[in-house]
């Protein structure tokens, strides 16, 4: 049985990319194919393009979700609630008490409802507008192991170019590499694009701390598939997700599909969805999967392992280590394709 710790590697801290290039389709692309491996660039992806497929993208929008409360808390937004308030992370949060009224920056009030020791701070925001007082004052939640603050450009280029529904805390970052100009060219391939909506917690962050995975917790996220968009990847020769957040969203509404007969691949889908996808899992929805490079011991290095072969993913990371790829959020990518169930 596999534990944590089988999905560590080596990596050093000089590969992590913490600015985007200056082009977004500069990347450069790892494809790996049954343990082969081929050093491509992001615009080769047209190159793998065929007739029938479709290409399915997360086009949540990020929130500017990180700001500064009676200029000594930073708290980051990563869960919107049903009762209209949202919980945050909060260095220290247990010493602020539930009913503590808070200032930001621009003088609106928030006021702290509960604390939670998974979730942080339980706030409401005595607006009428959050997400007009978090364009004033958030910034971009820029992961952790960027180690800066937020600068002028990442307001743009940590947002894909089809971002649209507010919702994130997190870029949806396979997306990052694509323009314009690339999405119309795919569509010129011959494929569609579908773009359904996952809006990214800040628990995609968050190190699996157990080394039983089986024990590990994982994060919730709000997801949407319509009924067209399921009619048209259940269509579909083949289905290329873009990023681990779509492809988390696809198999989340291939296995809550009840009625398979009617749904070849995927049902319509709006609810929460925690799946937590391990080598063993047997993938419904996705043939190929586009997506950055991941931390390791991770749940995403875990999912593109369960995909590509845990072995291959290793030999694969090794690999781009050895060539200087760009690790993470601002970072390469990896094509993936799924291994066939007999060689796992």
């Amino acid at each position: 049985m596999l534990s944590t710790s089988d999905f560590d590697f080596e990596l050093p801290t000089e590969l992590i990319a913490s600015h985007p290039l200056t082009q977004r389709d500069a990347s450069r692309m790892l494809v790996v194919n049954d343990g082969a491996i081929q050093d491509r660039h992001i615009r080769d992806f047209l190159d793998y393009i065929q007739d029938g497929d479709v290409v399915v993208f997360n086009n949540s929008r990020v929130i500017p979700a990180r700001f500064m409360a009676d200029g000594k808390h930073e708290i980051t937004l990563h869960t919107a609630t049903k009762d209209g308030c949202w919980w945050g992370l909060c260095r220290k949060f247990t010493k602020i008490k539930a009913g503590t009224i808070l200032t930001l920056d621009d003088g609106t009030q928030i006021q702290v409802v509960s604390q939670n020791h998974d979730s942080g701070l339980k706030i409401k925001f005595l607006c009428d507008d959050v997400f007009a007082v978090l364009d004033r004052v958030g910034k971009m939640p820029l992961p952790p192991y960027m180690k800066r603050e937020e600068q002028s450009d990442d307001r743009e280029r940590y947002q894909t170019v089809y971002a649209q529904p507010l919702g994130s805390m997190a870029a949806p970052t396979a997306g990052l590499h694509f323009t314009p100009e690339l999405l119309e060219q795919i569509r010129a391939r011959g494929a569609q694009i579908v773009n359904i909506t996952l809006h990214v917690g800040a628990g995609t962050w968050m190190p699996v701390k157990t080394e039983n995975l089986s024990e590990h917790k994982m994060h919730s996220e709000w997801g949407r598939i319509t009924a067209a968009q399921a009619q048209i990847i259940n269509d579909a020769t083949r289905v290329i997700a873009v990023g681990t957040t779509s492809m988390r969203l696809l198999e989340s509404a291939a296995k809550y599909n009840r009625n398979p007969a009617k749904y070849r691949r995927v049902a319509p889908f709006c609810r929460t969805t925690s799946i937590f996808i391990t080598p063993g899992y047997e993938f419904r929805a996705v043939d190929v999967l586009l997506t950055n490079f991941h931390l390791p011991k991770s749940t995403l290095f875990m999912l593109v392992s369960a995909f590509a072969g845990l072995p291959e993913m290793k030999n694969a990371y090794s690999h781009a280590v050895a060539e200087k790829y760009r690790f993470f959020s601002y970072g390469d990518c990896c094509l993936l394709f799924k291994k066939t169930k007999g060689d796992k």
